[in-house]
Formats: C-alpha cells, sequence, structure tokens
C-alpha cells in the first residue's frame, strides 16, 4: 500500500511553475534567477532574458546557479529541464529548482505571443 506523505524532498520530484505565475515573480522584481539551457541557437532565436546556460555546459558553470533563491530553469518545451533539474538535485543537494512549466513554447502561448515558435 503506497502512500505519499511529506518527507524529505525525493530528488527525482520536479516543482513547476506556470509561465504567468513567473511572470508575476518577474513583475514584482522578486529575488529569483532564470536559467535558459536551450543552445546558444535556439536563445538567439528567442528568449525571456533568461541568464544563457546550456545543458551541456551546466555542470562546469555550478557557481552561477544560485543556492539562497527560487531558481527557475527553462528549455523549450520542460522536458531539458526538467531532466537537468533532476540531476543538479540528486548529484549536487539543490533544493531551490524550479521547472517552468511547458518552456518557452509555453510562455509564448500564455504569456507573451511576440516569443517566437520554433
Amino acid at each position: 500500500m503506497s502512500h505519499s506523505n511529506p518527507g524529505p524532498a525525493n530528488p527525482g520530484s520536479v516543482k513547476n511553475i506556470t509561465p504567468r505565475d513567473l511572470k508575476t515573480m518577474l513583475d514584482n522584481k522578486e529575488d529569483i534567477q532564470v536559467i535558459d539551457v536551450r543552445e546558444p541557437h535556439e536563445y538567439k532565436q528567442c528568449n525571456i532574458g533568461a541568464e544563457l546556460i546550456p545543458k551541456g555546459e551546466v555542470f562546469e558553470n555550478l557557481d552561477k546557479i544560485r543556492k539562497d533563491v527560487p531558481v527557475i530553469i527553462h528549455c523549450k518545451s520542460g522536458g531539458r529541464s526538467t531532466q537537468i533539474i533532476r540531476e543538479l538535485q540528486s548529484r549536487e543537494g539543490y533544493t531551490n529548482l524550479i521547472n517552468l512549466e511547458g518552456g518557452i513554447l509555453r510562455w509564448s502561448d500564455d504569456v507573451d505571443s511576440s516569443i517566437l515558435k520554433y
């Protein structure tokens, strides 16, 4: 019989935020960090002003990823960001990472339609 109870954070579970909630945090100038783990050519096509740390370079750039504020990580649709959050949580003990649901594609749908979909 399995039931989930609030215990220690499971490194495999990922917290999510919707694009609208992130937009509210940004509008309110909350102390957060937003990281884009897509590739540079994707970032050039369209971005939401996040800090670019491509997925393959994340572990060389751990010093750039804050542990003292919520860090929202996004990619194109949410797959790469979810994967990198799981790795950072299990390998590096991060507890403050949040995945942007649906990535930049959903940001385009829900927040800013001027963001190019590709």
